[in-house]
This record gives C-alpha cells, structure tokens and sequence, in this order.
C-alpha cells in the first residue's frame, strides 16, 4: 500500500537542484502518490506542468494562497478557471483566510476567497482550504458554498477542538501534517486526531516545510519532504490507536475518493 501526501509544495525553489531525487526518495519510502499544491497563479501552472511531467505520480490543485490574495485579479481569475478545467487539476486552491500573518488586506482575502469559490463550484472539484486565525470568518464564508461543491478539506489543520468540530458538521475533510509532532504548539491534536472519521482523515507532508520536530535523525538542511509521510503516518496511528496498516488503508481509500484517482 503506497501513501498518498495530500499536500506538498513541490514547486518550492528548494527542491529545483534535487527534484528527481526528491520523488525517488518518497517512492522508496512508500509514498506513491502527491498532490502538488498551487498557492499563486504561477505556482499553479507549474504544479499542472509537473502533474503533466509525472503522470499517475503527481496531481495538482490551482488556486491563489491568501497571503498572495492582494495580487489576485481578473486575469488570475480568468486563468484559474482554465487551470481548474484540466484533468490533472484534483481541487480548487490553496484558498481561504490568514489572519495570522495579513500579508493581504483581510477584506481583500476574504472577496479572493469566495472568488475561488465560485471557481470551485462551476468546475465541479474538491476545495484545498486553509485557515488560519480566521476561523468565524472562515466558516461563515465557506457554509454560502459548501453544499454546492463535491467536497472540501481544511488542509494543515492546527486548530480547535471547537474548530474540528465545526469542520466536521460542515462534512469537511481533514488533512494532518507534521504540526502533530510539535511538543509545542500542536500537542493537543494528538488528542483531536483521534476525533476524525477514518473517511475524513488524510495525511500531508506540506513540504519543504513542517519538518516533523520528533523525526531521527533530523535532515541537516531542516527541509521536510514527501518522504517523511510515514513518519507522519505512525504518529498518527499510535495517537489514534490504530494499526499502521489500518491507517495507511484507510487514508488511501479517503483520499482517492476525495481527489478522484
């Protein structure tokens, strides 16, 4: 059974010297398939261009990240739509709100947010979602669309009990990082993880970044990668008390159901 990493910012410059090495690694450490995720217009055309490159290995999402919102126009969104439309294109984003680091106007973020929305829902796909500090807007938002696209995950969830739960009435999915392995700031999903349905639950990588803080050794370049799923994988079977084969089996179903593969 070959992982599939959900969320990995493979156009990163960080993985340009090394990238055949890169997808190697991850296939040699069990992972079979990535979703390349498309956080600006141009990193969009360069996941679908990978996607196109690694065919049955990796697939794209297309969609402007809100930090990026204050550069989102009409041309954006006329190419997006386009984008959305090709078969390699799995979901709708990286869409949603930042208010943690407001690297865009809040009001601009939240009209580029329903604009994608609105891409999501005429192209018929999945939404790729994140939050963060914006949960009340967010929501209120995403509850306008949510009955009119086939699906939706909080990707990189950090969050709330209350949040989680929010999420799950909404019938999201949820995708779980490396965030889970920091004795800092995410000890406490290690209780909420075991909250999600099996049929909600997928596993991300969200590299170069979220290295796992619990990974021996650490990589001397402190940059995370798709091969590091499986880590993530155990972390998160042991927390739910769940067999590695149980989750592995189950993330695989939940996530080809959701992406269509």
């Amino acid at each position: 059974m070959h992982l599939i990493d959900i969320g990995a910012n493979l156009t990163h410059d960080s993985f340009r010297q090394d990238f055949g090495d890169v997808l190697a690694r991850a296939q040699a450490h069990g992972v079979g398939r990535m979703i390349v995720t498309g956080a600006s217009r141009d990193g969009s055309e360069h996941a679908l261009e990978l996607a196109r490159a690694h065919p049955g290995l990796l697939y794209a999402t297309a969609g402007v990240h809100p930090h990026h919102a204050v550069d989102y126009d009409d041309a954006t969104d006329a190419r997006l739509r386009q984008l959305a439309a090709q078969p390699e294109v799995r979901a709708v984003g990286e869409t949603g709100l930042d208010y943690n680091r407001n690297y865009s106007p809040r009001d601009v973020q939240r009209e580029v947010f329903e604009r994608q929305l609105a891409i999501a829902v005429e192209a018929g796909k999945p939404l790729f979602l994140h939050q963060r500090d914006a949960h009340h807007d967010f929501l209120a938002i995403l509850r306008r669309y949510r009955d009119r696209v086939p699906a939706a995950v909080v990707h990189c969830f950090t969050d709330t009990g209350d949040a989680l739960r929010d999420y799950l009435d909404l019938d999201c999915h949820i995708g779980i990082t490396g965030w889970i392995c920091d004795e800092r700031r995410g000890a406490h999903l290690r209780e909420l993880v075991k909250l999600i349905p099996a049929n909600r639950l997928m596993i991300e990588t969200d590299a170069p970044y979220l290295l796992p803080r619990t990974l021996r050794p650490m990589p001397k370049d402190r940059r995370n990668e798709p091969m590091y799923l499986a880590h993530i994988r155990d972390e998160v079977a042991k927390d739910r008390g769940e067999s590695i084969d149980e989750l592995t089996a189950s993330t695989i179903r939940t996530t080809e159901a959701f992406f269509g593969l």
